[in-house]
């Protein structure tokens, strides 16, 4: 893949595929326990709106860059540690452990969440077993709270804007993981409908933006 900038670091555009095989629904043969999808009205509102008046709260001063320790979520009931991804050998976002459901991770060599630029978190929606930490991401909605316990004791609280789902050849690289003049943060996990010869077709995104500390 051709090299991009995202994060206010470069890096491959990727689409996380290693989070997407959907061997959960796969072994169990049942669609019907696919994840949820987010809806049209948890998209970005038209362009000419901010991502900050999507949500209704304005950005809060950036943090000083320290590495996030754990992930919640509680409108969708997501308590989970953080582990540092880095780039495989053919330039993707590596992805944690699929045996590990309920963990997450951050691309470690970009942007630290609370600090200026795009913060990168990904997980597994599902593994062999069943739900993993992403499962209910299709969920949330705008407006939502996500907190980010970092390493040097404070707490990044970041507010929903938007919650959309791409097919993999459509996935906006630059839109997801483009530079930000303030704190954004990216969750990302697998969506866009599932097939059982494919997997999961896309990935949801959640779109985020610092709107305080503690």
């Amino acid at each position: 893949m051709l090299n991009r900038r995202f994060g206010n670091t470069a890096i491959a555009g990727v689409t996380v595929v290693a989070l997407c095989s959907g061997a959960w629904l796969l072994r169990s043969g049942a669609e019907t326990h696919a994840p949820p999808q987010p809806s049209a009205a948890q998209a970005h509102s038209p362009a000419g709106t901010t991502a900050g008046q999507d949500a209704g709260r304005g950005a809060a001063a950036a943090l000083p860059p320290s590495p996030p320790d754990r992930i919640r979520v509680p409108s969708i009931h997501v308590d989970a540690p953080l582990m540092g991804l880095a780039l495989t050998p053919t330039g993707s976002l590596d992805v944690p452990p699929a045996a590990k459901k309920n963990l997450a991770g951050w691309y470690e060599a970009g942007t630290t969440p609370g600090e200026t630029g795009t913060a990168i978190v990904a997980g597994h929606v599902d593994n062999a077993e069943g739900p993993a930490v992403f499962y209910a991401l299709g969920a949330l909605r705008r407006g939502s709270a996500i907190e980010v316990d970092r390493r040097d004791g404070s707490i990044a609280v970041f507010t929903v804007d938007a919650v959309e789902v791409y097919d993999a050849k459509d996935f906006p690289d630059e839109k997801v993981y483009g530079a930000a003049r303030r704190p954004e943060l990216r969750v990302i996990t697998c969506g866009g409908g599932y097939s059982r010869s494919t997997g999961y077709r896309g990935n949801v995104v959640v779109f985020a933006h610092l709107t305080g500390s503690r």
